[in-house]
């Protein structure tokens, strides 16, 4: 008995709550009982022909130039803060910009390199092969015993290192990808290095 009185709570609960739903005030149709009287709808409206929409540009403001030319100065010789207008600006080209140089970058050095010290020319190779956290390089020919020790090499800060085994500088120099000059280390020596 009490199972089936809970039924019926539920089911007329559900039935009022979709009532709710389908009110005229949650934007549902109306619902009429069998005793309520028909309601009289208002007859539809007809659309009115508004007539035809003309495109056309507004007249100037009076005393303002015309869009056609805006370089014109308004009328009366002075802007709308009451200064006179500014002369248009000269129309002189400039002449064009040299190409700066391209910055040196440690991929601009690799290749062969012709060094050249007090005590003769040899030549070293800059290579893009890592060895640990710089980069190998190779001297073949110089008389010079610091500039012969070479093996490894960096680019940092706009300056080229070359490295003797064991890891001390030989050399710093600094330049572009096509010539470079510096000194050694230990002796001081000019040292130059071209394609």
């Amino acid at each position: 008995m009490k199972n089936s009185l809970w039924v019926v709570m539920a089911v007329t609960c559900s039935a009022l709550a979709l009532g709710a739903c389908s009110s005229t005030r949650l934007g549902g149709a109306p619902i009429r009982s069998a005793s309520a009287a028909p309601v009289a709808e208002a007859p539809p409206v007809e659309a009115v022909p508004s007539g035809a929409i003309e495109a056309a540009p507004l007249p100037p403001v009076a005393g303002a130039p015309l869009a056609s030319d805006p370089m014109a100065p308004p009328a009366g010789g002075t802007d709308l803060a009451g200064l006179p207008p500014a002369p248009p600006p000269p129309m002189v080209s400039a002449p064009a910009p040299a190409a700066a140089p391209a910055p040196a970058s440690r991929t601009a050095m690799v290749g062969n390199w012709s060094a050249q010290t007090s005590g003769g020319t040899c030549r070293i190779q800059l290579s893009s092969a890592p060895a640990l956290d710089l980069y190998r390089a190779s001297a073949s020919g110089c008389s010079n015993q610091d500039l012969s020790k070479v093996n490894a090499w960096d680019y940092r800060d706009g300056e080229v290192y070359l490295y003797q085994t064991g890891g001390a500088v030989a050399a710093r120099l600094r330049g572009s990808s096509a010539s470079l000059s510096g000194v050694l280390a230990k002796s001081g020596a000019p040292l130059s290095l071209s394609r």
